[in-house]
């Protein structure tokens, strides 16, 4: 398998006139925790949906582990994804869902003891057999982050994945992310908490109306903008061209 998880190239994603996805290029690893961050907007969404076979590029090239992702069936063989929006067959509970998850993906018995600590680890024991639709939306989130997880994919596509997790819940997550890509998997993930990516990131993207507007370890983010004491919070305002409008803001306030 390719040491490169994923190539994206010179990616475009039009919606009828408006472009949310301008010429973006970057590359992950093996092995790599790469963050995707940016305003909302920016087109971070979009372009996890191209990458997990959800959303077809209006141009430019994107490959999963040197695979197109036109090659969807072996693709998805290679990703979990979690959907920003959560979005299951509500019908089911989710021992059926996860059971319909192992039939479509082809997986054996051996699952069920993953399954079975995924389960207890996000605390879903309790709501195993409890119609989806009438569990809370922390709760769904669960079962989408274990839906992702089941099958051990060798990348994981995760888009705001902590929005509606609890405190355990998120630092299981946290950890799975990093263990995950310590045993040599790959990670990107978008989030809107940036002590979360500047702290298990190994590399971040930053991008802005569908540019690629800063790119790298937080350490050379920091010489982008010249300020080593910086954090990334102060790094992606200034990079998204937002530091200067919240100053205006706050002063603005200030005055009343």
């Amino acid at each position: 398998m390719s040491e490169l998880a994923v190539n994206v190239d010179g990616l475009c994603v039009m919606y009828g006139s408006t472009k949310a996805v301008d010429g973006l290029s970057f590359k992950i690893k093996r092995g790599e925790i790469y963050g995707l961050l940016g305003p909302n907007g920016a087109g971070k969404s979009s372009t996890l949906k191209v990458l997990a076979g959800i959303l077809e590029p209006t141009y430019g090239k994107v490959e999963v582990f040197g695979k197109p992702i036109s090659d969807e069936i072996e693709v998805k063989k290679l990703i979990g994804y979690v959907p920003e929006e959560t979005i299951l067959l509500e019908s089911l509970s989710p021992r059926e869902f996860f059971e319909f998850i192992a039939s479509v993906r082809g997986l054996d018995r051996d699952v069920n003891l993953r399954l079975h600590k995924l389960v207890s680890a996000f605390e879903l024991t309790e709501y195993f057999d409890t119609p989806i639709a009438t569990l809370s939306m922390g709760t769904k989130r669960k079962v989408s982050v274990i839906a992702a997880l089941l099958h051990e994919p060798p990348l994981l596509i995760l888009d705001e994945p902590l929005i509606g997790l609890d405190a355990r819940s998120s630092r299981i997550l946290k950890e799975l992310i990093v263990r995950h890509a310590n045993r040599g998997g790959a990670i990107v993930f978008s989030t809107h908490i940036m002590e979360v990516a500047e702290k298990i990131c190994h590399r971040v993207g930053i991008i802005n109306k569908g540019k690629l507007v800063g790119e790298g370890t937080v350490g050379e983010l920091r010489q982008l903008i010249r300020s080593a004491e910086s954090s990334l919070e102060d790094v992606f305002l200034k990079v998204t061209q937002q530091e200067a409008g919240i100053r205006d803001l706050i002063a603005a306030l200030g005055e009343g």
